[in-house]
């Protein structure tokens, strides 16, 4: 039974994939897989337990749609006080070619690193009004946010994705018996070895310098707005209802600046993205009332209408963690961790260990559930076939970042689309070259590194 179900969740995932890519539209396919995924654990039921795991997702959840909801209000109240538009203006005045534009949102992403929603939405709204001055579609900004995301989180020992796979880490024997004292140098040491987030901010540095060529997607989109002018495409128009020549008007610079300092600073200290956010919407009313910038009556339609801005977004993250949810109960991770064991041998575990995580977040769009999963069944194995727990940590950490960065209902993929303005899935088949290369590379990586390390 476990095997069918299984199977019928691996089917039911792939069908989602490449339904969604083929018509650009997922939210349908998402629906009907998580109730045909239902049908088959409920049978005739399907239905009141359908609605009962979506209860159930949204109030597991919570947090994220209360976060990301309230980020929408944050950037409403930003754009309102068109305190983005002087920061727009002076980032212009650097940012006078789309090489520096590109560096400048990389070397932000590198920057703001304590997590990976502060860094996509942060960003986004910082930049959004430079790429559409100097002619830079859409697509090339939710690619850099999303690529340097996760990416650059996993790489600094000082994010929540480090204290979440050190944590991880130093509970696993074998880890143990390696001679780590601690998480967090067991998670030093696998740093070196994380191809995948390693390798695609180099593409996406050379990308910023010219060097990596439009590809795919990118190639279309920057050939739209060279013929058109269009930053984005008819279809994301839906998702851009400011003003089009906004980044013209006149703003003061500390109007933007102010709310996010205090954003990032309170994220930082404390390590609650969600006190951040409510601090930093205080600092604007704090800031626009008195001014009356913002007039008193109409400040919190402005945040209401910012959060309701959210809901497209919001409604795609519920949908990916209801498909998520069916998914472990038809019990897809077992299937695929029982396919892969026969393919185990201490110089080719590393490599494998990444295609197995890689192909879990990757399907099921959570990366940390899908590592908590992995981890306790992968190193015994590794244990016992003599391969090295480093590259085993590293390799969990590598496919980690791939389904964070590939999968294109994930929230980081999610939110960067949304944060830079563009369909969902024009963001996610646009960077899908890059994202391939830089999985091809790194599985070669973790190949050679299982017969030398």
């Amino acid at each position: 039974m476990v095997m069918t179900h299984g199977l019928v969740a691996l089917l039911i995932v792939l069908i989602v994939i490449v339904g969604s890519i083929l018509t650009h539209r997922c939210e349908e396919f998402m629906i009907g897989g998580s109730l045909v995924g239902a049908a088959v654990l409920f049978k005739g039921s399907f239905l009141t337990q359908w609605c009962t795991m979506l209860q159930e997702t949204i109030s597991e959840n919570v947090w994220i749609v209360v976060v990301c909801g309230l980020f929408g209000s944050l950037i409403a109240l930003l754009q309102t006080a068109k305190g983005n538009y002087g920061f727009s203006k002076l980032v212009s005045k650097l940012c006078n070619s789309e090489r520096k534009t590109l560096l400048t949102t990389f070397i932000l992403g590198i920057l703001i690193f304590v997590d990976d929603y502060l860094n996509v939405l942060s960003i986004g709204a910082c930049m959004k009004g430079v790429y559409d001055k100097r002619k830079i579609p859409r697509e090339t900004l939710a690619f850099m946010l999303d690529s340097t995301g996760a990416p650059v989180c996993v790489l600094l020992p000082f994010s929540t994705w480090a204290v979440f796979y050190a944590s991880l880490f130093i509970d696993q024997p074998s880890v143990q018996a390696y001679g780590f004292t601690s998480g967090m140098k067991a998670y030093l040491s696998a740093i070196p070895f994380c191809f995948y987030p390693i390798i695609i901010l180099l593409i996406v540095f050379l990308f910023c310098m010219g060097i990596m060529p439009k590809l795919g997607g990118m190639k279309k989109a920057y050939k739209r707005v060279e013929e058109t002018g269009k930053v984005y495409s008819d279809a994301s128009r839906k998702y851009n209802h400011e003003n089009r020549a906004g980044y013209e008007e006149d703003g003061n610079i500390w109007d933007f600046v102010i709310p996010m300092a205090v954003l990032v600073a309170i994220a930082i200290i404390t390590g609650d993205l969600l006190l951040a956010v409510v601090l930093a919407i205080a600092c604007c009313m704090l800031m626009y009332l008195p001014r009356k910038i913002i007039a008193a009556n109409e400040i919190f339609g402005v945040i209401v209408k910012g959060f309701a801005d959210m809901l497209p977004t919001l409604t795609l993250l519920v949908l990916a963690f209801l498909l998520q949810k069916v998914t472990e109960q038809l019990n897809m991770t077992d299937y695929i961790i029982d396919l892969a064991q026969p393919l185990l041998t201490g110089s080719l575990f590393p490599m494998i260990t990444f295609i197995l995580v890689a192909t879990l977040c990757f399907a099921t769009g959570s990366f940390w559930g899908m590592s908590a999963v992995v981890a306790p069944i992968v190193f015994p194995l590794g244990a016992a076939i003599s391969a090295n727990p480093v590259l085993i940590m590293a390799a969990i950490i590598s496919g980690g970042a791939f389904g964070s960065h590939a999968c294109f209902y994930c929230d980081a993929t999610l939110l960067s689309s949304n944060s830079a303005g563009i369909d969902n899935m024009e963001h996610a088949v646009s960077q899908l070259p890059y994202v391939m290369i830089a999985a091809m590379l790194s599985i070669v990586g973790f190949l050679i590194c299982g017969f030398i390390v």
